[in-house]
């Protein structure tokens, strides 16, 4: 059984669709651990021995590549795992497996943090902020730019096959009207964004713990996300 720390949040969903994808089922193959990132579950001692950076997801798989158990943090470093593990879902070939890797590149470096940040300013922000909320709305308008150019000439964003650069960006899109967006704008992107949203493992790994999530808008919350619990040395 695999142990998966995790909230219903991108990070997390990328996980739950990866295992369901890979045929896993919660319950039978894995397991999700409430990590509850709005009463500051991830701050706790034991969750931080296995993500020192107190971010979801976090996975404990009880047989590693040696047969010993192996823990990981940070999302994109979970899916290369378990792409590894399960031979799913990454290329075999050099030349297509950095394609796909570029992309998750640019879910992590990109994709996951500005849309983070256009949420924070568009949302969550105590005050409203012209500056940020114009600075992450502009950028991510320019990244779903990116993505429907690519998707015009590439049926997935990794290239000829369904990849984990899909599974990545895909939940992070699934907001799109708390960015500012208007899929009008980005039509290949949104038939890229439907077709995966069809997928039963899909459709399976978002609702995954849905129901636990509330709106992250009371003080405790604000201090466990943005405010002085997050900035205390441990």
């Amino acid at each position: 059984m695999i142990d998966v720390y995790t909230w219903p949040t991108p990070n997390g969903h990328k996980v739950h669709i990866m295992l369901e994808e890979c045929g896993l089922r919660l319950g039978r193959d894995w397991q999700a651990h409430p990590i509850n990132i709005g009463a500051g579950d991830q701050f706790q001692p034991d969750f931080l021995t296995i993500s020192p950076n107190n971010k979801i997801p976090a996975l404990v798989d009880p047989v590693g590549p040696d047969g010993k158990p192996q823990a990981l943090f940070e999302s994109g470093a979970i899916l290369i795992y378990l792409a590894a593990k399960f031979g799913r879902f990454m290329p075999r070939s050099d030349r297509e497996k950095f394609e796909v890797l570029q992309w998750l590149m640019f879910q992590m470096g990109g994709v996951g943090p500005m849309l983070g940040q256009a949420h924070h300013f568009r949302r969550y922000a105590p005050k409203k902020i012209p500056y940020g909320i114009e600075r992450y709305t502009n950028e991510a308008k320019r990244l779903y730019g990116v993505m429907d150019r690519r998707l015009q000439t590439s049926r997935w964003l990794g290239g000829k096959q369904y990849s984990i650069a899909d599974i990545a960006v895909f939940p992070w899109l699934r907001s799109w009207e708390h960015q500012g967006i208007d899929w009008t704008d980005y039509p290949a992107l949104k038939t890229w964004f439907d077709r995966i949203a069809e997928r039963p493992a899909v459709q399976r790994g978002v609702a995954v713990l849905a129901d636990a999530r509330q709106p992250l808008t009371d003080a405790r919350a604000r201090s466990a996300l943005f405010g002085q619990q997050q900035y205390q040395k441990r």
